[in-house]
């Protein structure tokens, strides 16, 4: 994916390891516009912060979003993940 994945065993771009279960694979907010069908990376933030999609994995000042939430999450038909108008 343009290095735009990490593999959170050894923090390095991910080498695409099918299969398995010790490799978690998280996308920044670009891969994530792909994924999501060519969407800006403002919409991406703008479904986050209003509860419509996964929540993402802060790791310092990184922001990245579980290649297997999301893909659950659309398999689901992209369901809100917070009720509208819950609390943050």
């Amino acid at each position: 994916m343009n290095g735009h994945t990490t593999n959170v065993t050894t923090g390095s771009p991910s080498a695409r390891q099918p299969g398995t279960a010790e490799t978690a694979e998280l996308l920044d907010v670009r891969a994530v516009a792909v994924l999501l069908g060519h969407c800006s990376t403002r919409h991406v933030y703008r479904l986050c912060e209003s509860g419509r999609m996964p929540r993402p994995v802060k790791l310092g000042a990184l922001v990245r979003w579980r290649r297997a939430e999301l893909t659950e999450w659309l398999a689901a038909g992209c369901p809100a993940i917070r009720p509208s108008g819950g609390a943050r």
